[in-house]
């Protein structure tokens, strides 16, 4: 019996240790024609986007060229983030979303800045969404969305 007392004190060492999970998630953006990759910090939300690019120099493989977090892709308050991508084949960004308080918002690559950019984080029933229109034009829009409706005939 005294042989196990040991192997259990380890396995009791090794269940206690803080354990290294996995702090990143990556998703694909949507767009067909994109070869781009978002990153999300699980823990902190800062989104970042990587995508090949050709070598200008010939005869190489080409690079990988990355995008670091810009305005609203930064650090947020510490929670449960993850990406989610909508099924929209011409869209290039994603979803940032808060799996403890539902809040989303949209981030992309703005590529003239060569940064990561995302909108405020909200979600309905939010301060001032109940203000807002549910359907007709985007605001600042001169008529209907360029984007067709889903799921219907055309």
């Amino acid at each position: 019996m005294k042989p196990f007392l040991p192997l259990l004190a380890t396995c009791i060492a090794l269940a206690s240790a803080p354990v290294a999970a996995a702090s990143f998630e990556f998703v694909p953006a949507p767009q067909a024609d994109l070869n781009r990759m978002y990153r999300v910090d699980k823990v902190t939300g800062e989104v970042t986007s990587c995508q090949y690019g050709l070598q200008e120099s010939g005869g190489g493989i080409g690079q990988t060229v990355c995008f670091g977090p810009g305005e609203g892709a930064g650090a947020q308050a510490p929670s449960e983030y993850g990406l989610v991508a909508s099924r929209h084949t011409r869209e290039a960004g994603v979803f940032r979303v808060n799996y403890r308080t539902g809040e989303m918002s949209i981030c992309f690559v703005l590529v003239k800045k060569e940064q990561v950019v995302c909108t405020q984080q909200a979600k309905p029933g939010a301060e001032g969404a109940s203000d807002a229109p549910l359907t007709g034009p985007a605001p600042g829009r001169a008529g209907a969305s360029a984007t067709p409706a889903q799921g219907g005939r055309f």
